[in-house]
């Protein structure tokens, strides 16, 4: 295998903070005192909408080259530190002015599980639209949230951007004791323990909800710090519901609360101030006070915060409303956006998120829904006018390559570090103790969505799948998935989004993503417009074992048929099968386009054959096999259509022996005919992956 041309790359990144004016978010236009009616509300949503993407471009013409901004570590790790990412941040500064310094801004964010993991990409997005300085973001996270977005910032690779995790099992035991009823279980708790979290140098942070949408620049939130006075350590919105004051229903008790009480989806927190005060003593006696009549919370961490500021009410700074417009399933917040033009931060803090009731949802849904949509490779390569980071394993630079060059385009692909959500849904599933289980690998793109309920009904096993889509294609491709009752039923598919970027489509990298993501001892390396027959994932796990692959280097080849038929009673057992090869309702694979990829499988040789025999390798030869997970991944210089596979092929002829599974007289195989739509999605090609046991 000829080794991968490697290329380290130095760009002095000189970072541009752009002028950028927030997004207006209140449904009353700032040049009128009226109301929006019904159409020209509509009008206005549809021109603000728009602001997102023309506000974006319109930065290219804005953009100048200001002072290089200097990057300093701006901390040190402690014990519950983690990984250290993207370290661009900047130290701080001091006085009024210490945002428009270029000082670091600190974000802290408690998020846990796959579902969190994929909302909280929202509020980046949202947060890194709108900002002009450094940040800092600290994940409070469970080892799932910590893997996926460990890997979606070092892939992201934003400008002066930093990030470090902190494992949250390590905090389960400060807050394990207190009974709670909300939603987000004992992760809802873990922002009291921030003081004890955090590195303890870190003076102040900036803590959010995860299903937070900033509409303005972050910095303007930092400088309210300077607002606080004498003993306040909070700043916090005050509740806008009547939650608090308990007459929601009858025999409703609430927490003790000052007045209506405040929320704490944005909180700031003056962190050296509240460790003076022995922050933890307080807010733990205040509990175990509270909790012998309480028995337990409602609200999570809220409801420790109020009955908190009840006995202290010196440690809050109230913050205006519009740091927090709450469409709560109680929400009262009509008044904040009523008084207010400029609102900057949305909170959906309802269980029922998007759904809730709400007569202005739709305004701040389709708001949400712009950044959810938001291509976020523009935060990275023109927000600040820095080029993406690259691969730092290369020994060549980009400048090496010649832009005249016809192939530059394609030459430069190498290079591009595409953004990647892995575990974009939730997964579950851990692998047999008996070693031979085995995953299905494959790779898509949005056009062949339909194919994944067939795959699903075809493989009962374990699967990973690469995704190339788009930002708002991920969504469809949720809608989409949570809409079928398959797909829904499974949870051990594991789907990895790899986010689009360039103009050729990276299939090598779509299958190396898909690849590093199983946790099985062998992999199934197939294609998705493939169907396996049913059944070919337990005759997989058996041939493993009798072929000792464990111990040897094998792989597996299973044989490929087409039909270009829309129509196809599929054989029941390799008698049919044969017939209809003979008839011509059936080919081998790729028999009229490109025989050498699947001739020396010796098709012959396999219509008698009744046991396991060796194939040799020939020039040319593409099967799809199974292999142990350690094996090589693809050469990623391979891009588009044509040779990937060879090359694999070659490389694992080097390594490992390639075996043909065996043929017996009665299969038990049962295909379904595919819709008519569904072959027109595919080129009028149904392809079958056909392995007879």
């Amino acid at each position: 295998m000829v080794l991968l041309d490697r290329c380290l790359v130095i760009l002095n990144c000189l970072c541009v903070f752009p002028s950028v004016k927030p997004l207006p978010l209140s449904p009353l236009d700032p040049q009128s005192s009226v109301l929006i009616g019904a159409a020209t509300e509509h009008q206005d949503l549809e021109l603000r909408l728009r602001d997102v993407e023309e506000h974006n471009h319109a930065l290219r013409r804005d953009i100048s080259l200001p002072p290089r901004v200097p990057n300093h570590s701006s901390h040190h790790s402690n014990s519950r530190q983690g990984n250290q990412l993207h370290t661009h941040s900047t130290e701080e500064g001091t006085g009024d002015s210490e945002a428009k310094k270029g000082a670091t801004i600190h974000i802290a964010i408690v998020c846990a599980g796959y579902n969190a993991s994929r909302d909280v990409v929202t509020l980046v997005k949202s947060v890194l639209f709108h900002r002009r300085n450094p940040l800092h973001f600290h994940f409070i996270t469970d080892s799932i949230a910590r893997k996926i977005l460990a890997d979606l910032f070092h892939t992201w690779m934003v400008p002066a951007v930093h990030v470090n995790f902190y494992d949250a099992d390590e905090l389960k035991s400060e807050v394990s004791w207190i009974p709670n009823k909300h939603y987000s279980g004992i992760y809802g708790l873990m922002k009291l323990v921030l003081t004890k979290t955090l590195p303890s140098d870190l003076q102040k942070v900036i803590v959010l909800d995860t299903d937070i949408t900033f509409a303005t620049d972050i910095a303007e939130l930092w400088v309210v710090f300077h607002k606080f006075k004498g003993q306040q350590v909070l700043g916090l919105v005050e509740n806008q519901s009547d939650w608090y004051l308990g007459n929601l229903w009858k025999n409703h008790r609430p927490w003790p609360a000052l007045g209506r009480g405040f929320n704490t989806g944005v909180i700031l927190l003056l962190l050296d101030r509240l460790r003076k005060l022995k922050w933890e003593q307080m807010w733990r006696l205040t509990a175990e006070r509270e909790l012998m009549s309480m028995l337990s919370t409602s609200l999570a961490d809220q409801d420790i915060f109020n009955a908190v500021i009840k006995q202290n009410p010196f440690l809050v700074h109230q913050l205006p409303c519009f740091w927090n417009v709450q469409l709560s399933d109680h929400t009262r917040s009509e008044k904040c956006y009523k008084d207010v033009s400029d609102l900057k931060v949305i909170h959906w803090n309802s269980p029922k998120k998007l759904r809730v009731k709400n007569k202005h949802v739709e305004f701040f849904r389709n708001l949400y829904l712009t950044f959810l949509e938001y291509d976020g490779n523009l935060l990275r390569r023109e927000l600040f006018g820095c080029p993406s980071e690259t691969d730092h394993n290369s020994e060549n630079t980009l400048s090496e390559l010649d832009e005249d060059d016809p192939c530059y385009e394609f030459r430069r692909e190498r290079f591009t570090v595409h953004r990647t959500h892995v575990y974009f849904l939730h997964y579950e599933y851990e692998p047999a103790l008996d070693n031979t289980d085995v995953t299905l690998v494959a790779q898509l793109s949005m056009d062949r969505l339909q194919m994944l309920e067939a795959i699903c009904k075809h493989w009962e096993g374990p699967i990973s799948l690469a995704l190339y889509l788009s930002d708002a294609e991920a969504q469809q491709f949720l809608r989409y998935a949570q809409g079928s009752e398959v797909l829904m039923s499974r949870s051990n598919v594991g789907y990895h989004i790899v986010y689009k970027e360039g103009q050729f489509y990276p299939v090598n990298l779509l299958r190396n993503v898909a690849m590093g993501q199983v946790n099985t001892p062998y992999m199934f390396l197939s294609d998705i417009d493939f169907l396996p027959m049913y059944g070919l994932y337990e005759y997989l796990r058996k041939s493993g074992v009798q072929l000792d692959m464990g111990n040897t280097k094998k792989a597996l080849v299973v044989p490929a048929f087409e039909t270009l038929r829309y129509r196809l009673s599929f054989p029941k057992s390799k008698a049919e099968l044969l017939s209809q090869l003979d008839m011509g309702t059936l080919f081998t694979f790729r028999y009229h386009v490109w025989t050498k990829g699947h001739a020396p499988t010796d098709f012959a040789k396999w219509r008698t054959a009744t046991t396991p025999y060796r194939v040799q390798w020939e020039a040319d030869f593409e099967p799809y096999v199974m292999v142990r997970r350690e094996s090589p991944e693809y050469d990623r210089r391979f891009v588009g259509f044509g040779w990937n596979k060879v090359a694999h092929i070659m490389e694992l002829d080097a390594q490992v022996t390639l075996i043909f599974i065996k043929g017996i007289v009665h299969p038990k195989i049962t295909i379904c005919s595919p819709s008519e739509n569904f072959i027109l999605a595919v080129n009028s090609m149904w392809v079958i992956l056909w392995c007879i046991l």
